[in-house]
């Protein structure tokens, strides 16, 4: 038997979390089908707080319970976030699924998570007790780990306003459509007076939690691109170095080959 409450507030939903044992619950896309029984759900897609999309000085903020569609015909979410979000399933599934799901699932292999990492995303989590902000990275402590407390919810997604235009992304998949991440990359760079400013990559569907190495990213920021393409192979094995995939529907081998080629296309892209 499935029971739960509607939250019509924020205030609400937070009351509701702190005061009762429910599972969040915003487009079910993923819950739907597990087929647990006897279960409360606390129903987030009627929270106005939870259901918009603003820009302040610093951020884009997407409410959690913002379905994928949303963030699609938004003009303020930036393309990158509207490219991966795009190849989600299919219409029904962008018109119901929510963003918070998507991160709350806790998978390496979740389209918009990809871009979170490599945004620096950050999360807004409430509770009854005030809001916490936690970077998208130190959010996922593992596969199905999160950093989420049981009173807790995602309010909101905080991506930057700006430095996300000059972006690369590629999910590779089974089939062209409908398909989950096999791998998928995103890579941000910022060019100005052909010296590197800075540069981001980050790896989906590879391992228990989307990889990021920011250790590896200072090697190319401050070069000039000339300096970069010199400095490339050792860039490309340092890589090599520390992705370390797991094995899945594909084998660990099969998915550090993609990933290093769809690292040495980025690069051709960006002219380095």
């Amino acid at each position: 038997m499935v029971n739960g409450c509607m939250a019509t507030s924020l205030k609400e939903a937070l009351e509701a979390r702190a005061t009762k044992d429910m599972i969040p619950y915003g487009g079910g896309t993923d819950l739907m089908i597990e087929g647990k029984k006897d279960i409360s759900y606390l129903f987030l897609n009627q929270v106005p707080e939870m259901t918009q999309i603003v820009m302040d000085d610093e951020y884009v903020r997407i409410g959690g319970a913002c379905t994928f569609t949303q963030v699609l015909e938004s003009d303020l979410v930036p393309a990158l976030m509207k490219e991966a979000v795009a190849m989600i399933a299919a219409p029904a599934i962008r018109n119901t699924g929510t963003m918070a799901g998507n991160i709350g699932n806790g998978s390496a292999k979740a389209d918009s998570v990809l871009i979170d990492f490599v945004a620096d995303a950050q999360l807004v989590l409430g509770s009854t007790n005030g809001n916490r902000v936690v970077p998208i990275a130190d959010f996922y402590k593992g596969r199905k780990e999160l950093d989420l407390g049981r009173d807790e919810l995602i309010v909101e997604i905080l991506l930057p306003k700006t430095g996300l235009d000059n972006y690369y992304y590629k999910k590779v998949g089974a089939r062209n459509a409908l398909a989950i991440s096999r791998i998928s990359f995103a890579g941000v760079i910022k060019i100005e007076n052909d010296t590197i400013k800075d540069i981001a990559i980050a790896f989906g569907a590879v391992a228990d939690t989307v990889l990021r190495f920011k250790d590896l990213e200072k090697m190319m920021i401050g070069k000039t691109l000339e300096d970069a393409k010199q400095e490339r192979k050792a860039f490309v094995e340092a890589y090599d170095k520390a992705i370390n995939p797991t094995r899945g529907r594909v084998s660990a081998e099969y998915r550090k080959t993609v990933c290093l080629n769809l690292l040495n296309d980025f690069l051709d892209a960006k002219g380095i």
